[in-house]
């Protein structure tokens, strides 16, 4: 070893070098006392101190082998499994550096250092180099030389246990092997050729048990509640171990029974058995069957009863496929004769109204039947009885009885529930129909037919109208056939009255039409056109109100009193397209005239005005020349006029005439009218 800074060196105290080998951290385990030394130079006040350390190579090499071997079945296959790990030998490497450290401290110090021994905060850890993982490993499986054989008691000792299990589940005791081990066991018969043994075997303990279920329903003194709550929950515990049975056989019922059609599956074996051996046992089934009619009949009567217990035990009976030909034929015949016996009582206690709010509500109770316990299979049957019993065996009745009275008092209500109840019977409708156009028919009659009614006719048979559309609309859902029977019945009872009901919607239009009538607005008086249009094609005699029409339009026209020429060109573009332009060509001339008669009159007043001698200044002179084919016939009267309206006229002829050659002019002073205006001084 070489000195630092001194040619002095003295060895490093033995237990200083004791302390400071322990205490070199991640080193110790390289380092041996032999195999290190240390100098300590002085120079000055510094100390200095190198350690060097050699590690020899070291060379290990370990071989190791294992051989694992195992087996196991799984189904059909064998294997046996070598595992074999040989491990390469490989030389390992470690070397280390020495570590330096150099530091300065007074004397002092070094006397600590060689009390305490602690020369840790010195050293720093040496990094450690680590080798190569080991080489990988190989996974070999090989057959097994001979397949795995079942020990020669194998089906007796598993049978048993099987057997011990099903008979814990049927008593509702613990079973005393896992569900794993049982499973196992079945699958392992299964796959071994003793699959028919099991499930015979099974049959046998389910039809042994079942068997003895039926004693306790034998029994004659017992409570029809009691007994179909004993066989409800004999029922449940039923399925509930069949399904357990079921759990533990399934790899028989998924391989063996499936794949033989001969057989039944594991749980329709067990529906099979409860239904042979007790369900269909006649004392059992009639008890059962009766007992639910009478719960069916007390729920009718207002009573609650236990639904749950009808949903479960219906559901047995459907389940077990005797729902139809054991239950259902006995409840229709109990519903049909209790609704054909309420319904001739209350037809005869109630109005119609109450009877058919009552229909409803037994309907929607019958529904709610086959919502909670029924069988849908049985909706259409058990509803068809209801609505035959109630409604159809009482139509002519209900209708008869109600129903004018209902119309009569415009009971919406009551009369939407009538149309939906007899919607629901063959021939309802029709009937309903029928009837309804029997009231019009013979309610507008008496709105016809009196002559006393013949002011207020025309308004009557509106509002009639309005309330027959409203009932069609509201309460028979808008049908066409009710739209055309309400349209035949009003042509019906309309012409009862020969052309009286024509003169009289003609009269009607007129004051509606006339000036003074400020009973609506133009859009109120529109739509009241359009529904005397409606009275308007119902009538026979249109050529009669055209005529009264014409009649009532050219006073209107001549005197001024027309309330609206729109709502006068309105009404006849109505009776245009009604009845075509033949129909109106004669009062679209009465317009025509009325139109050019002011062309006339202003030329007229202007010739008058370029006269140098005006004769009668102070009279205004109007006149309206109309067309004779357009027009209605009028009488011609002689009347003395006044000398000044004499030479008026002969005025107007010349200036007629001298512009339109080769025509006549007839005057008819019994269509004029005139204004006397008067200046009366007071006195």
């Amino acid at each position: 070893m070489d000195s630092l800074n001194s040619t002095n060196a003295t060895r490093f105290p033995k237990h200083l070098l004791d302390s400071l080998l322990d205490r070199l951290p991640g080193t110790s385990a390289a380092l041996t006392r032999n195999d290190t030394s240390l100098l300590l130079a002085y120079g000055g006040l510094s100390v200095a101190v190198r350690t060097k350390i050699n590690e020899d190579k070291r060379t290990s090499r370990e071989n190791s082998s294992s051989v694992i071997r195992g087996e196991w079945s799984m189904s059909h296959r064998s294997r046996s499994v070598v595992l074999s790990d040989e491990d390469c030998s490989k030389k390992r490497r470690k070397s280390a550096k020495g570590l330096e450290n150099r530091f300065r401290a007074p004397d002092d110090v070094m006397a600590d250092m060689e009390k305490k021994g602690n020369f840790s905060s010195l050293m720093r850890p040496s990094n450690l180099i680590s080798s190569k993982p080991g080489a990988a490993k190989k996974l070999v499986i090989l057959n097994f030389k001979e397949t795995p054989k079942l020990p020669l008691d194998y089906q007796e000792v598993t049978w048993a246990k099987l057997e011990e299990a099903v008979i814990a589940i049927q008593t509702s005791k613990s079973i005393k092997y896992s569900q794993e081990e049982l499973f196992q066991g079945v699958e392992n018969m299964c796959n071994h050729k003793m699959a028919q043994f099991l499930y015979t075997k099974l049959r046998e303990l389910t039809q042994k048990h079942v068997e003895a279920n039926i004693k306790p329903f034998l029994a004659e003194s017992i409570d029809r509640l009691i007994f179909l709550k004993r066989m409800n929950e004999c029922w449940l515990a039923h399925c509930r171990q069949m399904i357990q049975i079921r759990s533990i056989f399934l790899y028989l019922d998924r391989t063996y029974v499936l794949q033989t059609p001969t057989l039944a599956s594991i749980w329709d074996m067990g529906l099979e058995m409860f239904r042979f051996y007790i369900i269909t046992n006649p004392m059992v089934q009639t008890r059962t069957v009766e007992g639910l009619l009478m719960l069916i009949e007390k729920e009718r009567q207002g009573d609650t009863v236990d639904r749950t217990l009808l949903k479960s035990l219906l559901r047995m009976l459907s389940d077990l496929q005797i729902y139809q030909e054991a239950f259902e034929a006995k409840f229709l015949t109990a519903t049909e004769r209790l609704y054909a016996s309420e319904g001739q009582q209350l037809m005869q206690d109630l109005d119609v109204p109450e009877y058919l709010a009552h229909v409803n509500k037994r309907l929607n109770e019958e529904n709610e039947r086959l919502l909670h316990y029924l069988d849908q299979c049985t909706k259409w049957a058990l509803i068809h009885t209801v609505e035959k019993q109630l409604l159809t065996e009482h139509l002519t009745s209900i209708l008869q009885k109600g129903l004018d009275i209902l119309l009569e008092e415009n009971r919406i209500k009551d009369l939407t529930l009538l149309y939906n109840l007899f919607s629901r019977v063959k021939n309802g409708p029709t009937e309903l129909c029928n009837n309804f156009n029997s009231f019009i028919k013979k309610k507008g009659r008496t709105i016809v037919i009196d002559p006393e009614k013949d002011k207020t006719m025309v308004q009557e048979l509106l509002d009639f109208k309005d309330k027959m559309d409203n009932i069609v609309s509201t309460c028979y859902q808008k049908k066409e056939r009710f739209h055309f029977s309400l349209k035949e019945a009003f042509e019906y009872f309309i012409n009862q009255r020969v052309n009286k009901p024509a003169e009289l919607i003609a009269k009607f239009v007129d004051s509606k039409l006339r000036a003074g009538n400020k009973e609506a607005t133009e859009e109120e008086l529109e739509r009241l056109l359009d529904k005397i249009m409606v009275l308007f094609r119902f009538i026979h005699g249109k050529d009669v109100f055209e005529a009264f029409y014409k009649k009532d339009l050219a006073k209107r026209l001549l005197v001024g009193k027309s309330a609206s020429v729109d709502a006068e060109k309105s009404m006849l573009s109505k009776l245009k397209q009604e009845c075509g332009g033949g129909f109106t060509s004669k009062l679209e001339g009465m317009f025509k005239d009325m139109e050019l008669s002011k062309d006339v009159n202003i030329a007229f007043k202007q010739h008058m005005g370029n006269l140098r001698e005006p004769p009668l200044a102070n009279i205004d002179l109007t006149v309206n020349i109309l067309t004779m084919g357009y027009w209605p016939s009028y009488p011609l009267l002689e009347v003395t006029l006044p000398i000044e309206m004499v030479q008026y006229q002969e005025v107007f002829n010349k200036f007629y005439l001298g512009k339109h050659s080769g025509r006549k002019l007839q005057w008819q002073p019994t269509l004029g009218h005139c204004v006397l205006k008067a200046d009366f001084a007071q006195v």
